[in-house]
């Protein structure tokens, strides 16, 4: 399978600079695969096009503010690091509460840096790249960094797409008003829609939620650069299925309700813990996934998929194409590219049903 037959041309117009005003307002296109038929309307209607009794999964992790820049001891040139995860033989990408002394990094111009650089970070900070591999640096701190400096120190790690200024707004809207888990280095863009009043509204229409954890990580946005989609491999990133969304989605299963993924990483989260135990009724624990789901895949779990509008032959778009149908995409797509509708993380949303 090409990659390039996952491709499709987007005005720059339509990349979405800014969110909505107001969260919870964006557009909705619920696309019914089944009939390729279209309905455009508002997310804050979400609502009127689920089935009561559908089981909404979401995706709880936290945003690190882990854009950080320092100085080049050497040159003194300004680099900028991306803290991807703590290097940890317990709580490697975990999320865990704490700090560490080595961390898994991008860099600018990462050509330059190479193993044995140092550099100055604020607070007195030093560092040192100990080891590299691929696009990614292993930087060593002088003492443990944890997300109490980063707090202070770093920045949201906005997409490249967003091409502005970060603006102080970021570090509440680039964040799901649901976050509590800290760890992603970006965000689960789909739960930027939501709002309290939103999901009060789905439970009143009789739709249960439940939440699971996955840190976005390379896995989720690192670009497709192989011919053929399936030379294409995926990162590793860190899940948890907690018991009572494993019961929640076994009991949804058994009585036959629709299972909703909010979110790409929420559906490959569910889809990796029905691959670990062994078909479509989900055990809880936690693990890492490389999962990488294009068309030909067969789903064991989600039935629903809310889920923004994503770049051109990334594995997003590859997951959608699997989940709808490629056609049916690109097909919905090039409609919402005539109607005006905002791609990418500050955008507006899809359902697939």
């Amino acid at each position: 399978m090409r990659t390039d037959d996952f491709n499709f041309d987007l005005p720059e117009s339509l990349i979405a600079q800014y969110p909505p005003s107001t969260r919870g307002e964006s557009r909705l296109f619920v696309l019914d695969r089944a009939r390729g038929t279209n309905i455009h309307t508002r997310v804050d209607r979400l609502h009127e096009y689920l089935e009561s009794g559908s089981l909404m999964v979401f995706n709880d992790s936290k945003v690190r503010k882990a854009r950080i820049y320092a100085v080049a001891d050497d040159t003194k040139a300004r680099v900028e690091f991306l803290l991807l995860s703590p290097v940890s033989a317990d709580n490697e990408g975990s999320g865990s509460i704490g700090a560490w002394p080595r961390w898994k990094a991008l860099c600018s111009k990462a050509k330059r840096q190479r193993k044995g650089r140092s550099y100055s970070f604020p607070e007195g900070l030093a560092a040192s790249i100990v080891d590299e591999y691929e696009e990614e640096k292993i930087v060593e701190f002088s003492r443990p960094v944890g997300d109490a400096y980063l707090e202070l120190h770093g920045h949201m790690p906005l997409p490249p797409y967003i091409k502005r200024p970060e603006d102080k707004s970021d570090e509440s809207r680039y964040q799901t008003v649901y976050a509590r888990s800290p760890g992603s280095v970006a965000c689960p863009t789909a739960g930027l829609h939501f709002t309290p009043a939103i999901l009060e509204r789905l439970r009143d229409a009789g739709i249960e939620t439940a939440w699971v954890t996955l840190h976005v990580g390379l896995g989720t946005f690192l670009p497709v650069r192989s011919e053929t989609v399936e030379e294409h491999r995926m990162h590793e990133e860190w899940y948890s299925v907690p018991e009572s969304t494993a019961s929640a989605i076994r009991r949804a299963k058994s009585e036959g309700r629709k299972i909703v993924a909010v979110g790409t990483t929420a559906l490959r989260t569910l889809e990796s813990a029905a691959a670990v135990s062994g078909g479509g009724f989900i055990a809880s624990g936690s693990g890492k996934t490389s999962i990488f789901i294009y068309p030909g895949y067969e789903f064991k779990v989600v039935d629903r998929l809310f889920t923004n509008f994503h770049t051109p032959k990334s594995t997003l778009l590859m997951l959608v194409a699997a989940f709808a149908g490629r056609e049916n995409i690109l097909a919905a797509y090039e409609e919402a590219i005539r109607l005006g509708y905002k791609f990418f993380s500050y955008g507006d949303a899809m359902l697939i049903r």
